[in-house]
């Protein structure tokens, strides 16, 4: 088994990745953590020092790793899937699950947290909500070819096991 999961940073793909991934008896892979491992720097080092086109190349490269693994739940990049094939590759190895949150909730989360999200750098909380927003309009075309939906940051494990199943 291989679920994918997908959505705007600050979703709670790692949150509910590991709680999920110790429900089902499975591993838990943060797709950017394993990405700063196999390049020995930080994702805002490789933005800073390389450019996002480089980045996404690292992080296609790292995805096409992460596909061949087994019995893994993988939370991917918020921009992961919008590059390349990247959905395609997911949907064809994989169970897939778009964590479609509000964009209020998502900036809300995004300005408590202590990761730096290049991105996203030194927004106010207007800004922010308004460009997730903007963000999410380009992006939904390839959230949405996820094969599962989530709508609710406090899913239940069991329904998202009846969901993959």
């Amino acid at each position: 088994m291989r679920i994918y999961l997908t959505g705007y940073m600050g979703c709670g793909k790692s949150t509910l990745g590991r709680k999920l991934a110790s429900h089902a008896g499975l591993q838990f892979i943060d797709m950017d953590q394993y990405i700063e491992e196999r390049n020995c720097k930080s994702i805002p080092q490789i933005f800073a020092e390389e450019g996002e086109d480089e980045f996404r190349k690292k992080e296609r490269k790292a995805l096409e790793e992460l596909s061949e693994f087994t019995d893994v739940v993988i939370a991917t990049g918020g921009g992961a899937p919008c590059f390349f094939d990247n959905m395609e590759l997911m949907n064809r190895t994989g169970k897939t699950i778009y964590m479609d949150i509000d964009p209020k909730i998502l900036a809300t989360r995004l300005l408590k947290s202590k990761t730096d999200r290049p991105l996203i750098k030194g927004k106010s909380e207007e800004e922010l909500v308004q460009f997730i927003g903007e963000t999410l309009e380009k992006r939904i075309v390839y959230y949405s070819m996820a094969k599962c939906r989530i709508t609710r940051p406090d899913v239940d494990l069991n329904e998202v096991m009846k969901m993959i199943s």
